[in-house]
């Protein structure tokens, strides 16, 4: 093992520690954030193991599998009952780039909207009522205040759809920094005027603190001002995407912020990263770290 592997995964390993015994002794009794796990955190695990798994731990949901897999989308639905797990969300527009189905360029309209469509058909074998949805690319050559109008008119006209189907798109902003260079929305006051000018119930933001802290900081302030445009929320520790813990975000005052604003969030906090430590374990942390019994 490398120097700088086993570092990272020893002070992973000392950052968990102080949750991970209260986490296997009060499973029961929580009261916490309602938590989600993106798929790919669990799925080097059989789906039937990984569901398993994460109901053991006392978590609420998961999300992002592959549904444009047709087997993978009906071994999900024949086991969606299985346990009191919800699907929090899945990803409507094929990825960050958002290939000619994105929102920034209205030629790709069509695309969008036949996306989101097959999107919405996936979440209700489901029973999902959330869809990421990713702007795509900026636009070169085109000014930024145009591009942002025609986002606008993207989701005004995928929102009678949304609402007809009573589903949420939530717009994931992106750090340009690290990852997703060229990405058109990456500061939260620009998703906030989105939202605004969209104007519907069923459009709101995904707040991705791994993101945000990398393009701007500020969370707890940028939560407690948006929560009412904030649908879901993603988790990863700065630098690295590695779990909370490993990098410089106080998670355990973040969580807690979200945690205060009570019932003005409906949605869940879903972790979503690279994890250092041991899987069980790690799940177990996160779980006690998000609870305020």
């Amino acid at each position: 093992m490398q120097r700088r592997t086993f570092l990272g995964s020893t002070l992973a390993a000392a950052a968990l520690a102080k949750f991970v015994a209260p986490a296997r002794a009060n499973l029961s009794g929580q009261k916490g954030l309602r938590l989600s796990v993106a798929w790919g955190m669990v799925g080097q695990l059989p789906v039937p193991e990984a569901l398993g798994l994460l109901n053991r731990l006392g978590y609420d949901a998961y999300e992002m599998f592959d549904w444009r897999n047709r087997a993978t989308l009906e071994e999900f639905v024949a086991l969606k009952d299985k346990y009191p797990l919800r699907c929090a969300c899945l990803v409507a527009n094929k990825g960050v780039t958002a290939p000619a189905c994105g929102l920034v360029n209205p030629r790709e309209r069509e695309g969008f909207l036949r996306e989101l469509n097959a999107a919405i058909e996936a979440a209700k074998q489901m029973g999902a009522r959330q869809l990421v949805t990713l702007t795509g690319n900026e636009l070169g050559g085109m000014p930024r205040a145009e591009q942002m109008s025609n986002t606008v008119a993207a989701l005004r006209e995928a929102a009678p759809i949304l609402e007809k189907n009573g589903m949420t798109a939530i717009i994931e902003i992106l750090n340009t920094y690290v990852e997703s260079a060229g990405y058109f929305l990456y500061y939260v006051r620009d998703g906030a005027e989105l939202v605004d000018r969209v104007g519907s119930p069923n459009v709101k933001l995904l707040f991705d603190i791994y993101h945000v802290q990398i393009m701007e900081g500020n969370l707890i302030e940028n939560i407690r001002s948006n929560i009412d445009r904030i649908g879901h929320f993603h988790v990863g520790d700065v630098p690295g995407r590695h779990e909370p813990g490993t990098g410089e975000i106080n998670y355990r005052n973040v969580f807690k912020a979200i945690y205060d604003v009570g019932d003005r969030f409906q949605g869940a906090v879903a972790l979503e990263y690279s994890r250092v430590g041991p899987l069980e374990e790690n799940l177990a942390a996160m779980r006690q770290l998000a609870n305020f019994a």
